[in-house]
């Protein structure tokens, strides 16, 4: 016969009881802030009130000290008032005397094709910027450099039409290489859209291909080459009276 084993008495899981006090033992309290802590506060809040009350007394004293000290030295304050009043109004005059200096000198601007051709490019530009000056256009500026988009100068004559100015300056003059069409087609595609300007003007000293001419007068654009230039530089005459066709002046100018 065999022999059973035993059943093992399966022992139930002990459930976790909550901690047992042992006598005589207290609950610690939980953690707050000391009363010793929450009460060091307040005189700090206080000890801020006073150095702000106090700053503000120390301020309204040096402010009425000034006042005391101003009222019993008036004419310092009127002297200095006056000088600087003079000062102001000198800088005045000479500015404006500079700018009527400026205008004489403008007026009077006569180049010549020699004095051109030794030119460079740039100054060929600062040229062409202030011979527009001369004819009136008083904010004529040279704009031409890396990313100008097509213009070199930009103006506004007196009749309020935007000028937009390319310049193909030749060391060797009419003797140089020719301004081709590419150069009007760049100058076309950006002179009106970009800039508005009325008035689209290619200027060289020295000369234009023979394809040039019809290709501005399709694109309404204008070209001055040696001859014009020359007439234009050394002359009296605005550029709107020597160009054909030029736009009619803007409403209102």
């Amino acid at each position: 016969m065999t022999r059973r084993s035993p059943t093992r008495r399966r022992t139930p899981a002990r459930r976790h009881s909550p901690t047992r006090r042992r006598p005589g033992t207290r609950r610690s309290p939980a953690r707050r802030g000391s009363p010793a802590r929450r009460r060091s506060r307040r005189p700090l809040r206080r000890d801020d009130a006073l150095g702000l009350a106090g700053l503000a007394v120390l301020a309204l004293f040096l402010l009425l000290a000034l006042l005391r000290w101003l009222a019993a030295h008036w004419w310092l304050p009127l002297g200095l008032a006056l000088a600087g009043a003079a000062v102001w109004g000198l800088a005045l005059r000479r500015r404006a005397e500079r700018a009527r200096w400026e205008q004489a000198r403008q007026r009077a601007l006569r180049l010549g094709l020699g004095t051109l051709d030794a030119l460079d490019h740039r100054q060929f530009e600062y040229a062409v910027r202030d011979l527009l000056r001369r004819d009136g256009c008083a904010d004529a500026e040279q704009v031409g450099g890396a990313n100008d988009r097509g213009a070199d100068v930009l103006a506004t004559d007196p009749y309020g039409r935007r000028w937009l100015v390319q310049c193909k300056h030749r060391r060797d003059g009419a003797a140089g290489p020719a301004v081709g069409t590419p150069d009007l087609q760049r100058v076309n595609g950006t002179a009106r859209q970009l800039h508005g300007a009325d008035v689209v003007l290619v200027v060289t000293n020295g000369r234009f291909s023979n394809k040039c001419p019809e290709l501005a007068g399709a694109l309404r654009m204008h070209l001055v080459d040696r001859e014009l230039l020359g007439a234009w530089a050394s002359g009296a005459r605005p550029l709107w009276e020597l160009l054909p066709r030029v736009p009619a002046p803007r409403r209102g100018s």
